[in-house]
């Protein structure tokens, strides 16, 4: 933690790649998902409409899930503090509430998307894993959270969007069988 702190106060332009990371990259990250539904509206990906907004809906949903319902959940009964409430000569480029540092709800939203991704679009979901893997790493280096808070959070995020597409897909096949077995019966 201290060596990846270290880079803050470095150079001017390293502090706002850092910032830029930490509170910029996310949004990237979530207009990028949104861009799947908006090109799907392009007479070019017309045929991948719906599958589009299948990844946009359960990457979103699953996000939300792991990073407002799992990782608030474990806050509940774990408050860890963050690392620039311990450490007394930790560089901050970034301010933040204390308290709630285990997992990083971040690392969980973002993991969970990129798992989501991987599912309907492999080569894609590398572009997604990358970002979510730079922006927790940022965190760390602004002295927001413990790199263990960043590994809790990524399994987190991907158990919890493995186990939604999982469950979306298995609705969609059950409804689609007792469907077809119904119109057989009539």
């Amino acid at each position: 933690l201290r060596w990846a702190n270290s880079w803050v106060f470095w150079r001017p332009w390293a502090d706002v790649l850092i910032v830029f990371r930490v509170e910029w990259l996310p949004w990237w990250v979530a207009f990028g998902l949104l861009a799947f539904g908006v090109l799907a509206f392009l007479p070019r990906f017309a045929a991948y409409r719906r599958r589009n907004w299948e990844v946009v809906f359960i990457a979103l949903a699953s996000a939300l899930i792991a990073r407002f319902g799992a990782v608030e959940l474990i806050r509940f009964f774990y408050n860890r503090p963050r690392p620039f409430e311990i450490i007394a000569d930790l560089h901050r480029l970034v301010s933040h509430d204390r308290g709630g540092s285990f997992p990083s709800g971040h690392a969980a939203f973002f993991f969970a998307l990129a798992a989501v991704v991987s599912r309907y679009y492999p080569k894609t979901s590398i572009v997604f894993f990358l970002a979510a893997l730079n922006l927790s790493a940022a965190r760390v280096q602004a002295g927001i959270h413990w790199p263990s808070d960043i590994v809790a959070g990524a399994v987190i995020g991907i158990i919890v969007g493995l186990l939604a597409h999982s469950i979306f897909v298995y609705s969609i096949c059950l409804k689609s069988t007792i469907g077809q077995k119904l119109y057989m019966v009539i």
